[in-house]
């Protein structure tokens, strides 16, 4: 989403690339850029303006270290006032109560219900007893959805399809909690116009009846400078908690997410991307500005391997390495564990300097698939023993997994190559611990 936000910020910052000094000239030429910049990718003006004028501000009265270039220093100060403007540090959710309740509201087509289910998955791998609870009853299909999420990821989900009834709903859903020993509950609420009057009132009154401990206003990140209209709306009404960011992988300019917290003077929880229910983040300030800037998030990478993995998985695994026995069911794990941590692109897009090389790529989340449809092809025997395939059983592993010879033949090699590797990382692990006895 932000990767032409990205573009232009660091084509501004070039101009300062070179100089040896800072001064009026070169500063307000590339804050001039820079606010150009941000106006580009939606940002509202007068939050573009103010922060340009504090970013030119710090930079004339910053002095450079000898150590370091003017467009270093530059990035530093324009990360700075990124990370500022979006809130300066992460706000967790407030879980008060028993159970504590969480109220999610937002538009049509915001992206709430899904939300609800990865917010419910988070918090039962933290070890937390969920419930959700599904009222909107409006929306054709709204209690279906919910209910396919809860039994995807094992969570409870509280209905009553025949009523139409949306405060009675919530009331008896916490009821159940209580009887049932959940935790939290998180309300899914039906999507509303922000000038629906009806709607609007509905809301709050199962807010006035439940009494949630954070209300989290859901809005979609491509919506452009409606969503900073939308969420003021919404935050006179029910003056929320927190904001969610939903579909930070479109390709929307993204802007009017910066503005946001802004405006309403609420902090952005959580971020969220594609459809798996994994692909949900806790929103932090600073890693955002990074990865705007082109400077990667490698802290929210390794979270989301930590989340993905099994610890006891890569014990195995890496007992298996180290005896040189790995083999393509051990690989066909990796893959499945990978696919888990989200979006490929948005993961590469993690890692420093990848997000601008990538920005003319096409990656398919479906990349994997021909390497798992090859490895699904070939018998138990060959997935242990790569070393048996020859060329009859190459082309059958072909034929039955809809690719080509060549590319059989080039996945075969590449794990040739990584077993090898493997081994000679071994052999070096041992010769090293020969030398120290």
């Amino acid at each position: 989403m932000f990767e032409s936000l990205q573009d232009k910020l660091n084509k501004a910052i070039r101009t300062l690339k070179g100089k040896d000094r800072i001064s009026d000239i070169n500063v307000a030429a590339t804050t001039k850029e820079v606010r150009r910049a941000l106006v580009d990718a939606d940002v509202n003006f007068k939050v573009a303006k103010e922060i340009t004028d504090k970013i030119r501000e710090k930079a004339l009265d910053q002095k450079i270290l000898i150590a370091v270039e003017p467009g270093q220093m530059f990035v530093k100060i324009v990360h700075e006032e990124l990370t500022a403007l979006m809130g300066g540090q992460a706000e967790a959710i407030n879980i008060k109560g028993d159970p504590a309740v969480i109220l999610i509201a937002g538009l049509q087509g915001s992206g709430k219900t899904t939300f609800s289910g990865k917010l419910a998955y988070m918090l039962k791998r933290q070890g937390r007893q969920v419930l959700l609870a599904a009222c909107d009853i409006y929306r054709p299909a709204a209690i279906d959805q919910l209910k396919v999420l809860g039994e995807q990821i094992g969570v409870e989900v509280y209905s009553e399809p025949d009523s139409k009834n949306a405060v009675s709903i919530a009331q008896n859903a916490v009821a159940h909690a209580k009887k049932s020993g959940k935790k939290i509950v998180i309300v899914d609420t039906a999507g509303r116009l922000a000038v629906d009057e009806v709607m609007m009132q509905e809301v709050e009154n199962i807010k006035s009846s439940i009494k949630p401990s954070e209300i989290l206003f859901v809005v979609d990140s491509m919506t452009g400078q409606d969503a900073v209209n939308t969420a003021k709306t919404f935050n006179e009404r029910l003056n929320f908690d927190g904001v969610v960011l939903t579909k930070l992988d479109g390709d929307a300019r993204g802007g009017a997410a910066l503005s946001i917290r802004q405006i309403v003077d609420k902090p952005i929880k959580y971020i969220s991307t594609g459809e798996k229910m994994e692909a949900l983040d806790s929103f932090y300030p600073d890693r955002m500005a990074s990865r705007i800037l082109g400077m990667g998030d490698v802290l929210s990478l390794v979270e989301r391997a930590q989340q993905a993995f099994d610890e006891d998985e890569a014990k195995r695994i890496n007992a298996k390495m180290r005896a040189n026995k790995f083999d393509f069911n051990d690989f066909l794990g990796q893959l499945q564990q990978i696919k888990k941590m989200g979006n490929v692109k948005d993961l590469l897009g993690m890692i420093p300097g990848m997000g601008s090389a990538m920005k003319d790529m096409e990656i398919d989340n479906d990349s994997f698939k021909p390497i798992e449809a090859i490895i699904h092809s070939m018998t138990p025997k060959e997935r242990e023993n790569p070393d048996v395939i020859d060329g009859s059983r190459k082309k059958r592993i072909a034929g039955g997994s809809g690719t080509s010879l060549q590319q059989v033949n080039n996945l075969l090699k590449q794990f040739d190559e990584m077993r090898k590797m493997m081994k000679k990382m071994n052999t070096m692990e041992k010769m090293g611990k020969l030398k120290v006895k």
